[in-house]
Order: C-alpha cells, then sequence, then structure tokens
C-alpha cells in the first residue's frame, strides 16, 4: 500500500494541535480501507477491535429497537471519527455503522486509544467533543420523536441533512449522498408511506424534488418553516 501523507489529516480536528512527525506517527500505525456504497463497516454490539476516522464520503449510524426496528441515528461526515468505543468505556460498538455512498475511511486498533488521547495534544479534547455533540444531536432526535408531528420531524430531519452535507445545484441544494425515502422513515420513526406521501405533497408544493435515491431542497425557508425551526 501507498505511504499515506500527513495532508491527509493536517487541519482535522482531532489533529489540529500536532506537529507532522507526530501525525506521521499516527499515519504509519493506521490502516487505510475503502468501503462500496452500503457497506456495513461495523455491527452493533460486536467487539469494538478498532476505531476510525472518515477520510471521503458518508456513513449512516444504525442503531435496531428492542422489537427489532432500524432506526438510523446520526449521519457521519467526512473528517469526523467514528467507533469511538473507548470513549464511552465500552468494548462493543452501540450502534452499526453502515456506508452512505462510497467512503475511505483510516482505522487504528482499539489499543492505540488510550496512547492516542495521553500523547497527542487535542486528540482527546476533540474526541469528547465530538462525542458530546452527537450525544447532544441524539437528544434532539429522541425530544423530536416525543415532541412533534410527524410532518415536523420529516422536514427537521432533511434540513439537518442539508445542514451536514448540502450542496448547491441548479434546482436547490442537494443532500450530498444517496438517500432513499425508507431512509428518511428509519430517520424519523414513521413508516415509508408517510414519507411518501408528504415528499410528494412536499414536491408538488415546490418544496423539494426527489428521485429514488435523491432529495434536492428547492426551498429551504419554507421547509424550515415546516420543521417548526425558528429564522
Amino acid at each position: 500500500m501507498a505511504k499515506l501523507d500527513e495532508s491527509l489529516l493536517v487541519g482535522l480536528p482531532p489533529f489540529s494541535l500536532l506537529k507532522r512527525p507526530q501525525i506521521r506517527e499516527i499515519l504509519d500505525q493506521a490502516q487505510s480501507k475503502r468501503y462500496d456504497h452500503d457497506t456495513v463497516i461495523f455491527r452493533e454490539d460486536y467487539e469494538a477491535d478498532r476505531f476510525y476516522l472518515l477520510l471521503d464520503g458518508y456513513l449512516r449510524v444504525v442503531r435496531t429497537t428492542p422489537d427489532g426496528e432500524q432506526i438510523i441515528a446520526l449521519h457521519i461526515s467526512p473528517g469526523q471519527l467514528f467507533g469511538i468505543a473507548p470513549a464511552l468505556e465500552r468494548d462493543t460498538y452501540p450502534a452499526t455503522a453502515v456506508a452512505a455512498t462510497e467512503s475511505i475511511a483510516l482505522s487504528w486498533p482499539v489499543r492505540l486509544w488510550t496512547q492516542f488521547t495521553q500523547n497527542y495534544p487535542g486528540f482527546a479534547t476533540e474526541s469528547y467533543r465530538t462525542l458530546g455533540s452527537r450525544l447532544g444531536e441524539m437528544q434532539t432526535r429522541i425530544t423530536e420523536l416525543a415532541t412533534q408531528a410527524v410532518e415536523q420531524r420529516v422536514a427537521a430531519a432533511l434540513m439537518r441533512l442539508v445542514s451536514q452535507s448540502g450542496r448547491k445545484v441548479e434546482e436547490g441544494i442537494e443532500i450530498a449522498f444517496p438517500i432513499t425515502r425508507q431512509n428518511v422513515s428509519e430517520m424519523t420513526g414513521t413508516t415509508l408511506h408517510t414519507v411518501s406521501r408528504l415528499l410528494s405533497a412536499w414536491e408538488k408544493s415546490g418544496i423539494v424534488h426527489s428521485t429514488r435515491k435523491h432529495i434536492t431542497v428547492t426551498d429551504p425557508h419554507r421547509l424550515m418553516l415546516l420543521s417548526g425551526a425558528q429564522g
């Protein structure tokens, strides 16, 4: 395998305080791997033997409810750590990670976690900041599920994806990775039928444009109002 260049990590939050020789040390211990769309990277409750950094692509983080229903809890964007079970003091993964598009990730054996957090300035701080942010987002999602009407939940989910990964196209702002109506239903705790009905109605109203695997928000302001957000 070709030697990875330090520029891959320079400027990324967990490594932004490190000098190039330190980044070189980290990269020399990393494994780089490409994952095809819909590939499972690791599974919920399996042994957490590695932790990861997403270099390119997007991931879905999926949790399974006690009755077997799958819920998309989070999406991971490039430059973020994931699979950081040691930060939760767990020896198993708390969720399943699935490539939402073709993705590339670095990974390290979990035994190096303590070494990284102790020896590399900023690594621990940024890792726990990432963890806190995700826990906060999941708390927001739980509150939405408990208190919001379905239309608000679906609008809020699409606004969140636009904020995380949106890219400008001629029609509006496109979510940067393939997303199906089934995915949206798994994010919002509702049925595929309900999501399809809402997206069809919003398409007629000029708020979104959707195809089988892509969603473009054509009127972000109206979608924001539907989500209940203030703006």
